[in-house]
């Protein structure tokens, strides 16, 4: 009506021909940032139907007494997690190099393997390790849309609305991965594109991880026969549960309620984050939680362990926490207390400066072994997965003004990109062992010898066996050992600074280029974009296939005839989900799904933040 209030009838028409004009020019000009515009659904959009609301009508045997609502209240204004200021210099061709690779995975996705949870890209098969629901087409919703793939985007989608979510091929579901890549999938794509059938999808497979929830503590299996659920039987939670499994439900189930209106699935979560909240100040090492936690007592227990890692099996637990915070607008506190707790607690005893022959000021995560008398021990393992944590503390340093978080954040990342440059191929494996620097904050000069005598340790040699093994290892003219040091270091193929690789895969991991982009999004560091250029090219060149990219058995050989790893003939639906996302957005306009506006999931699937 705005023109109705300047003009008079007879202009009326050409003046609603010029705001259209104005409109369609916005448009144009600001397509990166409209193109993650998310309109709110009518009421009753969202409710399932038919088929779709099986899982809702399954008998309950353990209803919760309450339902805790979803918490109101202005939301925080917190600081902005983007820099001011990024690099002139345009990355379109940088872009469109990482959109060419996806766009084949995808081709050959939808040729060969269509509706299965995963294309074998050597072989050109497909497989269903994840209850063959497609989940490399769920999981590759947003990242069509974010790539500006609309015609794929709709038809995937099509396809998407009819999988069945009440037959699997597995007798166990994995809950963890089938909610971070299924309904973190699908609540994506709805605040990307406004679909209203995608939030019905995620209804649909939130009431049926809501089923895995109806056990007498009210806590999840996490690894649940779904077909004795389906029938109606009666549940329990499972004694023993890992931490990222129990504790990564939070961001996708307060994502469901905030959009439906329907509290139950925050409610579910969030009495697991109550439990982990309680009691982290009294586990053997105060601030983290052990690695499993008990989900059959009355009172779950999450304090009783005494090893304590940020990377696999527990990563994502952690993750979430400053992740929560930011999606609820800081509505609930408590997750940015929880968060400040871990990462302190997290830098006091985990993370370790390694001797480098570099002599690089980087910080990796190991895991700490609490023995009977409360003494720490160290164990310097880098996991790939644990490349995360540059991110997390990225994230929890801009938003909560955390600035020695910073610090962390940068080395931490700059920590896993040294590993990359380290191998042959310039691709990190899964894991490895690195020798930390004698003493915390002192001299970490490169040591030969002190590396050499960690790679005999670890290789469990100890004086008498290397004589035993090796004749020369121990004699006049090799008191140190070093003959021993360097047979395993040319055996084992290990780079300088690496004592040993315990997994020498490489199966696309996504984790060091999601924090590359993070870390990116938060400085404008130009040499992070050089460093994200040269991690792409470097895994493209050691996994692409005739078909698509595929994990990698030894990241240390060259293999085949065009000296690349052997492949493994497998390829996870987080390549396309994850992995290809992260690149493709450091290299894009930072409007494009800004860290303002959205949060990701573990699963590389943005959400829409509650902004003030």
């Amino acid at each position: 009506m705005l023109f109705a209030r300047k003009t008079g009838p007879a202009t009326l028409i050409p003046g609603v021909a010029i705001l259209f004009a104005v409109y369609f020019l916005y448009l144009w000009r600001n397509g990166d940032r409209l193109a993650v515009a998310t309109p709110r659904p009518a009421v009753d959009d969202w409710q399932p139907r038919g088929q779709a609301a099986f899982w809702r009508n399954v008998p309950v045997h353990y209803p919760p007494s309450s339902i805790r609502p979803l918490a109101t209240g202005t939301p925080v204004r917190y600081p902005p997690i983007q820099a001011t200021a990024f690099p002139a210099q345009p990355q379109d061709a940088r872009r469109q190099a990482v959109k060419q690779v996806f766009a084949k995975c995808w081709r050959s996705y939808r040729e060969l393997a269509w509706g299965a949870d995963e294309l074998t890209p050597v072989s050109g098969g497909r497989r269903d390790p994840f209850g063959g629901w497609a989940a490399t087409l769920v999981d590759s919703l947003d990242t069509l849309w974010i790539m500006d793939m609309k015609a794929e985007f709709a038809e995937a989608v099509a396809a998407a609305e009819a999988i069945n979510f009440t037959h699997s091929t597995l007798d166990q579901v994995n809950v963890f991965e089938t909610n971070i890549r299924f309904l973190g999938g699908f609540l994506s794509a709805f605040d990307l594109s406004g679909d209203a059938r995608l939030l019905r999808k995620a209804v649909e497979v939130g009431d049926m991880l809501y089923k895995a929830f109806d056990t007498t503590t009210r806590m999840p299996i996490t690894r649940w026969d779904i077909r004795a659920a389906a029938r109606g039987e009666r549940q329990a939670a499972p004694a023993s549960v890992l931490l990222a499994e129990i504790g990564s439900l939070s961001l996708e189930f307060t994502r469901l309620s905030m959009l439906t209106g329907d509290a139950r699935w925050f409610d579910a979560a969030q009495r697991i984050a109550d439990a982990m909240a309680a009691q982290q100040d009294s586990t053997a090492l105060p601030g983290l939680w052990p690695l499993t936690a008990d989900a059959a007592q009355t009172r779950p227990v999450f304090d009783a362990g005494s090893l304590f890692t940020l990377g696999a099996m527990a990563d994502s637990a952690y993750e979430y926490l400053p992740k929560m915070a930011a999606l609820l607008g800081g509505r609930l506190p408590g997750y940015q207390a929880m968060y400040e707790k871990a990462a302190d607690a997290a830098a006091r005893h985990n993370l370790f400066r390694p001797l480098t022959p570099t002599d690089a000021d980087i910080l990796v995560a190991g895991i700490v072994h609490v023995g009977e008398d409360g003494s720490t021990e160290l164990e310097p393992q880098a996991q790939h997965l644990a490349c995360f944590l540059g991110g997390m503390f990225a994230l929890g340093g801009r938003l909560f003004g955390r600035e020695k978080d910073m610090d962390v954040a940068q080395r931490l990342v700059d920590g896993c990109i040294w590993s990359y440059k380290a191998l042959p191929h310039g691709v990190m494996p899964e894991t490895f062992y690195l020798a930390p620097c004698p003493s915390p904050g002192g001299d970490c000069r490169w040591d030969e010898a002190a590396w050499k005598r960690e790679v005999v340790r670890r290789a469990g040699k100890d004086k008498k066996e290397t004589d035993d093994d090796d004749d020369d290892a121990n004699n006049d003219d090799d008191p140190t050992g070093t003959a021993a040091a360097d047979a395993i270091i040319a055996e084992e193929r290990l780079p300088p600074g690496i004592t040993a690789i315990t997994d020498r895969r490489y199966v696309l991991r996504p984790e060091a280029a999601e924090s590359v982009f993070v870390l990116y999004r938060a400085t404008g560091r130009a040499e992070l974009l050089e460093a994200a250029w040269a991690m792409f090219e470097a895994i493209d060149a050691a996994t692409t296939t005739p078909l698509a990219n595929s994990a990698v058995h030894d990241v240390t050989e060259a293999a085949d005839a065009d000296g690349k790893p052997q492949a493994a003939d497998a390829m996870e639906s987080f390549w396309m989900a994850e992995t290809l996302k992260y690149f493709y957005l450091v290299f894009s306009e930072p409007g494009l799904v800004s860290l303002d506006e959205f949060v990701f999931n573990t699963e590389a699937h943005p959400f829409r933040r509650l902004v003030r």
